[in-house]
């Protein structure tokens, strides 16, 4: 037994120093290889690019990248599709949302009003003219703010609720009639201008005794009806708008006020004139002298666009047929002193616009989109 094993160690020793003998020394398989032996055999494992090889390794190139670019691509192409898709429901979802908020419940909150200032949804359609649902709210706003701030109405209560119900067809017929209207002034050439508009500014101020600027006028327009000043400018356009087309279609009426301007003209009297054919009945009696003795452009009696047709003339001299708000004018300068005029007049009041705007109402029909009577 004691031969077999050391038979067996001597021949494992031997075996074990003939591997070592067939290895390099320990210092030469530890030594790092020289630069220039790197070099070439890196340069030996890069692939040699020839004119006849090169669309081959471009191909290589290119499939590499694919593996990643397509599924990237992918990706991006399913967001697209699920954003855009989130996107129109949600626009969906607020149309709906909207169109039951206002054709459905009628709200009138600032929130839908600020919606239809963006979108226009129409509430009507006057002859061949869309009303908009804003306009009806701008018009409806100022009543319901006036009275619950003024007035101290609860429009949350039932005979709150009764009382809006009763005033939405009023407001919707305003604003219907404000659609004739502008449909008729754009068929008979009607403007007003940004002058007119600011004289109608000073008229109000100096009527209600505010102040010489419009920060007042302002400030009371917003808190009786929760409007800026840009929209009292608006409300005021209207009114003018309806106001000169009735004065340019009643023909009758200027023709009657040409026909007295031509009496004065040829020596008519103008006290005894006055008192005979003008329509105002507090200065008739007076041969058509204004009660304010000291007419500039703060008397609250007389137009702005009176008073600067006064500064063009001279004592005793006639006016053109001036046209007013509502009525058609002349005037005749008695005195001036220091800017302050003395005068007369005659005017000729014209018809009332709605004489105009029935027959286009019965010929074109309007058409409501919601329910206003109570």
């Amino acid at each position: 037994m004691k031969n077999n094993r050391g038979q067996l160690a001597k021949t494992t020793g031997q075996k074990i120093r003939n591997v070592r003998s067939a290895l390099p020394p320990v210092a030469s398989r530890f030594k790092r290889p020289s630069t220039k032996i790197q070099t070439e055999e890196a340069l030996e494992n890069v692939p040699r690019i020839t004119n006849e090889t090169v669309a081959e390794h471009r191909e290589k190139i290119l499939k590499g990248g694919r593996k990643y670019r397509y599924p990237l691509e992918h990706s991006k192409h399913k967001i697209v599709v699920v954003s855009t898709a989130l996107l129109t429901l949600g626009i969906i979802a607020f149309v709906v949302s909207t169109c039951l908020s206002l054709y459905r419940y009628h709200s009138t909150s600032l929130f839908m009003y600020r919606v239809t200032q963006v979108v226009p949804f129409p509430v009507a359609k006057a002859g061949k003219n869309w009303v908009s649902y804003e306009s009806y709210l701008f018009e409806l706003r100022r009543y319901v703010h006036y009275y619950e701030t003024q007035q101290k109405v609860d429009f949350t209560s039932e005979s709150g609720k009764l009382q809006l119900a009763m005033y939405r067809p009023k407001a919707m017929e305003q604003v219907v009639n404000d659609a004739y209207v502008k449909e008729l002034a754009h068929k008979n050439g009607v403007t007003v201008s940004d002058r007119d508009v600011e004289d109608a500014i000073t008229m109000l101020r100096i009527e209600n005794q505010l102040g010489g600027n419009n920060k007042e006028l302002a400030s009371v327009t917003k808190k009786f009806f929760g409007w800026s000043l840009n929209d009292l400018r608006r409300e005021l356009k209207q009114e003018l708008l309806a106001q000169k087309l009735a004065a340019t279609l009643d023909k009758a009426a200027f023709a009657q006020a040409e026909q007295i301007l031509a009496q004065l003209r040829t020596g008519s009297d103008f006290v005894a004139l006055a008192a005979q054919v003008s329509d105002d009945a507090t200065t008739k009696a007076n041969g058509g002298q204004y009660t304010d003795a000291a007419i500039t452009l703060n008397s609250q009696e007389v137009p702005p666009v009176v008073v600067r047709a006064l500064a063009t003339l001279k004592p005793g001299e006639l006016s053109n047929v001036i046209t007013t708000p509502t009525a058609f004018e002349i005037v005749k300068l008695l005195s001036v002193e220091d800017g302050k005029y003395k005068a007369a007049h005659i005017q000729v009041q014209f018809k009332d616009i709605k004489i105009y705007i029935d027959p286009l109402k019965k010929s074109e029909p309007p058409q409501y989109f919601i329910k206003t009577a109570s």
